[in-house]
């Protein structure tokens, strides 16, 4: 049987932490996927755990170099059969009911609707934070004039995409160091409109480790997006000012934490 949703799990030297994502996807109350798991060249045994479950919806993918989350979802997009693909981070869970609610609403909604996201719960050691922030007032919809002013990201392990998107505007940019999905959302806005759930229906880990706290690549990924959406975003002066806000309180935020570690 062909399944409705590939889920691709991109993963890295994390032997420790995979099985906990992958048991989160097991635990769906919706069944009809697939699981592609994208190891990215790992050294620490994430393979032997892997290999240990005998699920026949799991497939998996060995890279013989490091490529990167981008490079890594890629592989699994291409490799997807479903209708619909969904990204889980080998570091996060799912809770039980995220796939259901998503197809449910892909199912019934409007053609114009590309994505549907959730909402996230962020863990940073003994504190808990909503995502999207609760300021945030246009959650869905035509949000592409929102993402160009980097309002908020949609928290990739959040969003299920139509394959067809990807067939539109392309994959996830591999040239990109960091926040690959930021530029996807821009690229993908542009011709489909957003739905949101608000509910929570992933917990999302901080990990020191993790390529979305490495200050340094964040700022060298966000100049590539200002210069790769120039044209547009220079319409726009807010846009505009978003960007060099976030790229002055990026570098400084790097600088401080180096202070902080002499």
């Amino acid at each position: 049987m062909i399944p409705a949703v590939s889920v691709i799990i991109p993963t890295y030297n994390r032997a420790h932490l995979i099985g906990r994502a992958i048991e989160s996807v097991l635990s769906q109350t919706y069944d009809c996927f697939e699981i592609i798991i994208v190891d990215d060249a790992s050294v620490d045994g994430t393979e032997r755990v892997i290999r240990n479950y005998t699920d026949k919806r799991i497939r998996y993918i060995r890279s013989d170099k490091n490529m990167g989350p981008a490079g890594a979802r890629n592989v699994g997009i291409e490799s997807a059969r479903g209708k619909y693909i969904a990204f889980l981070d080998s570091d996060d869970e799912w809770l039980p009911e995220k796939l259901k609610k998503q197809i449910r609403i892909l199912e019934t909604t409007s053609s114009k609707v590309g994505v549907v996201y959730s909402g996230t719960w962020r863990i940073m050691g003994d504190k808990k934070f909503f995502i999207p922030w609760p300021k945030t007032i246009r959650k869905e919809g035509n949000i592409h004039y929102d993402f160009l002013c980097g309002k908020y990201l949609v928290p990739t392990p959040a969003a299920i995409v139509k394959k067809a998107c990807f067939s539109k505007v392309g994959t996830f940019d591999n040239n990109l160091p960091a926040i690959a999905e930021w530029d996807l959302w821009i690229r993908i806005s542009k011709y489909y409109h957003f739905k949101y759930i608000n509910e929570p229906h992933v917990i999302s880990y901080y990990t020191r480790n993790s390529i979305s706290t490495d200050l340094l690549k964040k700022n060298r990924a966000t100049i590539k997006i200002l210069k790769k959406h120039f044209i547009e975003i220079g319409r726009n002066p807010k846009a505009l000012f978003v960007f060099m806000k976030l790229l002055v309180r990026g570098y400084l935020s790097f600088f401080l934490r180096k202070i902080k570690d002499i």
